[in-house]
């Protein structure tokens, strides 16, 4: 199992740095269901490696001039705020009912990033002349839902960025690293401080392996083109909240819901082969 868990660790470093996301709704399951972590193990543990994996990535993206510096410090200081009180309000929601937000929340922002709204000539320097108050709003919704939910961070701060902060999308990806830095260091400082104890040598692997990982990614951002980069992270949290939706769905909704998506995934394919003209592929490819 060490040698799978490492395997992941590689990809979920890999989408750290290529897409600004996808860190802790994998770090988890990985952990719980590979590494064979308990779950509250698993949290602590996905906030050292996400968060250090991060603030490595960010660096990268820093020095190819990927962060917007004044817009992500803004939104992961306010996104802190917005989490703690998303952590009270979670106490007084079912967890289903939680995921459930989660997920139609992911289908949306997927939509959202896969069409687009603005041009990315027009959002190129959008992160710089934001105003603050919707830096620090982003930051706070951001933050709330984070809070509620536990995970997701990156899913949400890149199509915020994005679609409303006005960041072309290499510049999201870079600023949501770190937003995300800032954000698993408030959550890292209040589990240390419970009796929670890790195996330290697997983290510390996992960690490298996982920075390894976010390396590469950062490199590949800058050899994909913005709007493809945008939408194929569109597919992506699509993909992610379909299969959260499916799994927290009551009875047979949930298999039914991945069957069609199942379908409808395989449609997509063999018109991207099959068709000469196929909507699919100009939708992200161009």
């Amino acid at each position: 199992m060490l040698t799978l868990t490492l395997i992941l660790a590689a990809l979920i470093g890999l989408l750290l740095g290529l897409l600004g996301g996808g860190g802790s709704i994998l770090t988890i399951p990985v952990l719980t269901w590979v590494a064979g972590f308990s779950p509250a193990e698993a949290i602590t543990a996905s906030l050292v490696v996400v968060g250090t994996t991060s603030a490595v990535s960010t660096v990268a993206h820093a020095r190819a001039g990927r962060v917007a510096w004044r817009a992500g410090l803004l939104v992961g200081a306010t996104g802190v705020v917005g989490a703690f009180g998303g952590g009270l309000l979670a106490r007084l929601i079912p967890g289903s009912v939680l995921m459930l937000l989660f997920a139609v929340l992911m289908l949306v922002a997927a939509a959202a990033m896969i069409r687009g709204r603005r041009s990315e000539a027009d959002t190129a320097a959008g992160g710089s002349r934001s105003p603050a108050w919707l830096l620090a709003g982003i930051g706070l919704g951001v933050g709330v839902l984070t809070g509620l939910i536990g995970a997701g961070g990156g899913f949400l701060i890149v199509p915020a960025l994005a679609l409303f902060a006005g960041l072309a999308m290499p510049q999201a990806v870079g600023t949501s690293l770190l937003v995300i830095t800032v954000n698993s260091a408030a959550g890292l400082a209040g589990h240390l401080t419970s009796s929670t104890s890790l195996d330290w040598p697997l983290v510390a692997a996992v960690t490298v392996v996982a920075i390894v990982g976010s390396l590469a990614g950062a490199r590949l951002v800058a050899h994909i083109p913005a709007a493809a980069l945008r939408r194929w992270f569109g597919v992506f949290v699509l993909v992610m909240g379909v299969l959260v939706l499916a799994q927290n769905l009551p009875g047979t909704a949930g298999p039914l819901v991945v069957g069609l998506a199942a379908v409808l995934a395989l449609g997509a394919v063999v018109c991207w082969f099959a068709v000469p003209r196929c909507p699919v592929r100009r939708t992200l490819t161009t």
